[in-house]
């Protein structure tokens, strides 16, 4: 595996495809929403396999003090650190721009996964497209 940072525009079409992958096919997310209006602001990351095909993707909104968005790991690539490896990047580049904390809208369902990171639940429970979710917080 390898992450390496992505440039929204050249790597679009992988992005898109696992984000696509994970969020509108497999977790039923309205297509619509998936790609929006903050991604040419963000700094993205993407995780390749061995033959260089995207497996996992990551953005961080550094306007938005640290906001992480849109991990997303393709089903048969987790368990294998491609997560931890996307996020360790993230704060990696959020040290660097001398942020204090970052933080995220986790899904329940993957609020084990932040936990583990040193996330903590910051917020009571709260819908967003259509799924529930917490606000999680990393001290760096």
């Amino acid at each position: 595996m390898n992450v390496t940072p992505a440039d929204f525009e050249r790597d679009y079409a992988a992005i898109r495809a696992v984000r696509f992958a994970v969020f509108v096919d497999e977790q039923r997310i309205p297509r619509e929403l998936e790609m929006d209006d903050r991604d040419a602001a963000c700094r993205h990351w993407l995780a390749t396999d061995e033959r260089g095909e995207p497996i996992g993707t990551v953005r961080l909104d550094l306007a938005a003090r640290g906001k992480v968005g849109r991990l997303a790991v393709l089903a048969r690539e987790r368990g294998r650190g491609v997560g931890r490896a996307l996020m360790e990047r993230v704060h990696e580049l959020a040290r660097e721009r001398g942020l204090e904390s970052v933080w995220c809208h986790a899904q329940i369902s993957a609020a084990p996964f932040y936990t583990r990171l040193g996330y903590r639940i910051v917020s009571e429970r709260f819908e967003e497209a259509g799924i529930a979710h917490v606000r999680m917080e990393y001290e760096l």
